[in-house]
């Protein structure tokens, strides 16, 4: 596959860092707002769709390297384990960062409606950056492999 046009690499240069920006965006604030780790990690893996389909085959094989991308996949999973296996004195998944105010930094929960502090939730947003970590290097795992295995044409 040939990479797109100058005008198409251009607006994809401009257009990639917003993507990845509102994936993260998506991710940190998913038990603010709608979204979270899954919709988020999609979005960035999205960017990744876009760089491939504006640069080709060669190209992307530079940027993305498909072993980072599973060491990041591991790592996503065993962080998201982990923060569920720390509330196991309790129960699977307690979230203890929210609970007694044991760390105040995590457990600012409002008396009333939320403001949109990031720090309302305890361990929730550490599990959506997890998930988030997982699907954005699952789905780039995806389509790094789709793209390998494109044959160019004559």
């Amino acid at each position: 596959m040939i990479p797109m046009s100058k005008i198409v690499r251009t607006i994809t240069n401009i257009l990639y860092v917003f993507i990845i920006g509102f994936g993260f965006y998506v991710i940190i604030h998913g038990h603010l707002t709608p979204g979270g780790g899954f919709q988020g990690g999609a979005v960035v893996a999205s960017a990744f769709a876009l760089l491939a389909v504006a640069y080709g085959r060669k190209k992307i094989v530079s940027m993305l390297n498909k072993e980072h991308l599973s060491v990041a996949e591991i790592s996503g999973l065993l962080a998201f384990i982990c923060l569920a296996f720390l509330g196991l004195g309790t129960v699977f998944f307690f979230n203890f960062l929210a609970v007694g105010r044991s760390i105040p930094v995590f457990s600012n929960t409002p008396a009333g409606i939320n403001p949109g502090d990031l720090n309302t939730a305890g361990i929730l947003p550490l599990m959506n950056i997890a998930v988030g970590v997982e699907v954005l290097s699952a789905l780039g795992v995806v389509i790094l492999t789709m793209f390998l295995g494109f044959k160019e044409g004559k």
